[in-house]
């Protein structure tokens, strides 16, 4: 999932909130099914009372969702790991965070906060429901949230991929042995192995007794599946840019193109060339960036008469890498900031400071990411 993708709804913490465009119909099921079984247990209520209590408890739900998620985050913050965002989605919701935890401490605390709170919000609903018990909707919809929020505490302890289970056997295998890519790989096949129960319980579910929640489970075992298989992926990947810095992988072609160049111009040259991007320089000096991006904010009728400096990105606002930088922290740095290029500068302490040296892309990544994964699994064949 994409950082920010979605609606965004507000800030807290600093943090960035979004609705994935799934939400609103998970959100629609859960109310559906909610208003159903209130009627089925209060045939009293009025149909008001049923559906009013459904959309008020989804609500409760998600919000126990996006406190549970706040939790993870709140955590990451102390220990100065930025959050790029929040984002509830069909499934949930998810944390995303601006780089890996450095120690197998901070990612245990990390993850445990998540189920903590979990389990902290339904002992609140359940003494709620306690503390008043002559009102029925109140302990209704007491009683179905601290049964939820147990559950989501108890279902995100599985060890494996992508739950918070899985990122605490990592942390406990990582704190043991040190290897973080030996800890990755264990809670990556352990959320495969419980993705694969899951598939084929929901299967079987649905076949002998209930179609419907059987197809519901094995949906979520595949979206499981999916998640623990991207972490091994990414394992693959930190072992592939391992000990590589920006120098070791950066083209030392460095394509520019004239502050004063005409839009019109420029794109007749990006055409010919292929490249998506370009320095602006003027007396070897980097002025700014010209990209796709920037060219397409402009309309087409007035690339004529519309400069690159007028349309380019000023250097102010370009995100530079340094030639010692390591591969995997530049790398994390464009897709937390969603940027697909970063011009590579000198040390400050070299001669010729802040003269750029190079261009590092994604595409220049993901081509170092890809032989060295193929020779590395020739090489062991």
């Amino acid at each position: 999932m994409a950082p920010g993708s979605g609606i965004r709804i507000g800030r807290i913490l600093g943090i960035p909130i979004y609705l994935h465009p799934s939400w609103f119909i998970i959100f629609a099921l859960i109310t559906v099914s909610l208003a159903t079984q209130f009627a089925n247990q209060h045939p009293r209520w009025s149909q008001a009372q049923h559906w009013s209590l459904g959309v008020l408890t989804s609500l409760l739900f998600f919000g126990s969702v996006l406190f549970h998620e706040l939790s993870h985050s709140v955590v990451a913050l102390h220990y100065r790991i930025p959050v790029v965002s929040i984002t509830l989605f069909v499934f949930g919701g998810v944390a995303r965070i601006g780089r890996e935890p450095s120690r197998a401490r901070q990612e245990f605390n990390i993850a445990v906060a998540g189920p903590v709170s979990s389990y902290m919000l339904a002992a609140g609903f359940w003494l709620l429901g306690h503390a008043f018990p002559s009102s029925e909707m109140l302990t209704a919809l007491a009683g179905w949230l601290a049964q939820i929020n147990a559950w989501l505490a108890t279902f995100n302890l599985a060890p494996g991929f992508p739950l918070d289970g899985g990122r605490i056997l990592r942390a406990v295998v990582w704190g043991r042995t040190g290897d973080y890519t030996r800890a990755t790989r264990a809670a990556s096949r352990g959320g495969q192995l419980l993705a694969y129960v899951m598939i084929v319980a929901g299967i079987w579910q649905s076949l002998t007794s209930n179609l419907v929640g059987g197809l519901w489970l094995a949906f979520i075992g595949w979206f499981l599946l999916t998640a623990a298989q991207e972490s091994y992926a990414q394992v693959a990947i930190r072992g592939a840019l391992e000990g590589l810095r920006a120098a070791d992988i950066m083209s030392r072609e460095l394509p520019a193109v004239g502050r004063a160049t005409s839009l019109e111009d420029y794109v007749h040259e990006m055409l010919r060339t292929g490249r998506r991007c370009q320095l602006v320089m003027e007396d070897g000096e980097l002025q700014g960036l010209m990209t796709v991006h920037a060219l397409n904010r402009v309309p087409r009728e007035d690339w004529a008469v519309t400069s690159v400096q007028a349309a380019m990105v000023p250097r102010a606002q370009i995100r530079l890498a340094a030639p010692e930088e390591p591969v995997l922290a530049l790398l994390e740095r464009m897709q937390s900031e969603d940027i697909n290029q970063m011009p590579v500068v000198a040390d400050s302490g070299s001669p010729g400071a802040g003269r750029v040296v190079g261009i590092v892309t994604r595409d220049s990544i993901l081509r170092v990411i890809r032989t060295r994964t193929e020779m590395g699994a020739r090489a062991t064949q």
